[in-house]
């Protein structure tokens, strides 16, 4: 499967000459002035997501630009491939079939392994969410990476629908002040470990998972079998780390991509194996839609195409992501890791040095506290920062013991949530004139400084562009569906830069030279290390 790189295409140069005769002194303000249908042109409607791409740097023509870059690249092709589980990771031979993971039974590749595992796992969370026959209180999921983000991510997104009698709780970090306040809450009795590691060899992960034991049999705890399983390919290691239960998964599933798979059971503990179908059901919707939706209106495809717009010919840097839903705090954790580990390459797939950008950085906070924080950068900085808000329509906690004053009060606030959203994305485009500025009253400002230098501080350049996602509910279909759209997105990008978005030998560097490190800081051993390195280990030793 050879298609070629987005800049050997006549579609690059065809963009290229569209940048600099319209898209690089493109004003947003400008496009709706001219376009009263500019908003209903440029939103998408797809599977528990709406999308207003509207406030984008964009308009009819350069999409239909993008989409013969599309077309050139061969992105359908390879989406097809990936699909069909053709061996798309090319470095590692492997096949990438995390949609595989949500499709229905008999609907995809490997479906009886698939749903073998999800059988086992649904029955095994039944067992363990019965708390009065259990006596789990407590689950400490212990992973690191796509082990830990994903599940962390979706548990407190989804915390309208957890079970009311157990608390989740998250150990990645090999640092000891991240297992031991966790631990310091629990009692073995209540408590289930949860080691999450495909070989049952992840350094951190194998280092927390000894600190349970150790905390779990110095506390009085005896049934390591009952207290203890994991997710993992290696049954052999955990049956002499003590563990019994083990729910396994394939290398065609990626660490950033599996909270599909048994990495999932966590959400599944939490939220009930009716509500995780639910996720998955959602997630495949989306991959449906990915699949078959037409080019022009297929959701992932096109934020794939405006994140190439933008790094490669505006060249942003980096895209700030702000939900505005407090249950989503930790999505742009999640999507840093989806990003940034999968489209952070220099090389195409064919090893050779790509000539472009690749990966933004993706960072970013909930709403409204990112108000109060990095927003002053989005608006007045000298960078332009694209912002993705996410904003869900209705309520998602759960209200049952809410009444009176008290639900109409959190009605209240998240309307005045909704509000700020829209005004951020509002601002960001609008901007404000030192005119504009300077005819308003600013009850804090200094009474002493000029007016018109006031004004030039007061003054906002607008034209900055976001996009805004929208949900009814954070449910777990809803979230599913928005999961399964970033995902597809990031691929479009990576097919478009011809890199492969699957492998991830970036991590490998750092591993390889903590292993060569470890003994150096108890032997003192600095022969062979560059003298920086030498010197910090000198005094980490003194």
């Amino acid at each position: 499967m050879k298609t070629p790189r987005c800049d050997e295409t006549e579609a690059w140069g065809a963009l290229a000459g569209h940048f600099e005769a319209h898209g690089r002194d493109f004003d947003l303000r400008d496009a709706f002035a001219r376009d009263a249908g500019r908003f209903d042109a440029l939103s998408i409607e797809a599977p528990e997501v709406f999308a207003d791409l509207s406030k984008n740097r964009i308009d009819t023509a350069t999409i239909r630009f993008l989409l013969d870059l599309a077309r050139e690249c061969g992105v359908e092709t390879r989406r097809d491939a990936m699909l069909r589980g053709d061996a798309i990771n090319t470095t590692e031979g492997r096949a990438v079939l995390h949609t595989a993971l949500r499709a229905p039974r008999g609907k995809g590749p490997f479906s009886a392994d698939v749903h073998g595992v999800l059988d086992a796992m649904y029955a095994y969370v039944e067992t363990v969410r019965d708390t009065a026959t259990s006596g789990i209180r407590h689950i400490v999921n212990i992973g690191i990476g796509g082990s830990d983000l994903g599940p962390q991510m979706v548990v407190p997104a989804l915390d309208a629908f957890a079970h009311p009698g157990l608390t989740l709780h998250f150990v990645s970090n090999v640092d000891g002040h991240d297992i031991a306040p966790v631990l310091r809450k629990l009692k073995p009795a209540e408590t289930l470990f949860i080691i999450a590691s495909k070989t049952f060899t992840t350094q951190e992960t194998m280092a927390n998972a000894h600190a349970a034991k150790a905390w779990f049999e110095a506390n009085g705890g005896t049934d390591i079998a009952n207290h203890f399983c994991a997710t993992t390919t290696n049954t052999e290691a955990a049956a002499t780390f003590g563990i019994k239960t083990t729910f396994g998964f394939w290398d065609w599933v990626g660490g950033r991509y599996s909270l599909w798979s048994s990495i999932g059971l966590p959400i599944a503990l939490a939220i009930g194996a009716d509500n995780f179908r639910a996720l998955l059901a959602g997630a495949h919707a989306m991959d449906q839609h990915f699949a078959h939706a037409p080019a022009a209106k297929n959701l992932p495809l096109l934020l794939g195409l405006i994140d190439v717009w933008y790094r490669n010919f505006h060249r942003f840097t980096s895209r700030c992501v702000a939900p505005y839903h407090q249950g989503l705090k930790r999505l742009p954790a999640y999507l840093q890791q989806l990003e940034m580990e999968s489209n952070g390459k220099q090389v195409d797939l064919d090893g050779n040095a790509v000539p472009f950008a690749t990966s933004p950085v993706v960072w970013g906070e909930p709403g409204t506290n990112g108000q109060h924080a990095y927003f002053q950068m989005l608006h007045q900085g000298t960078d332009v920062i694209p912002v993705e808000f996410i904003l869900v329509k209705n309520v998602t906690h759960d209200m049952s013991d809410l009444h009176g004053p008290l639900l109409a009060q959190l009605e209240r606030q998240h309307t005045i949530l909704l509000a700020n959203g829209l005004a951020q994305s509002q601002a960001l485009m609008q901007g404000k004139t030192t005119a504009q500025a300077g005819a308003e009253k600013a009850p804090t400002a200094s009474q002493q400084l000029d007016p018109l230098t006031l004004a030039k501080h007061r003054t906002f350049p607008g034209n900055r562009p976001s996009t805004t996602l929208m949900l009814d509910r954070l449910t777990p279909r809803s979230l599913g569906a928005l999961i399964a759209c970033c995902e597809h997105r990031v691929f479009t990008s990576g097919a478009l830069w011809g890199i492969n978005s699957f492998d991830q030998w970036g991590v490998e560097l750092g591993k390889a030279l903590a292993t060569n490190l470890l003994p150096r800081l108890s032997s003192g051993d600095a022969s062979g290390l560059d003298a920086s390195t030498a010197g910090l280990l000198a005094r980490l030793r003194a």
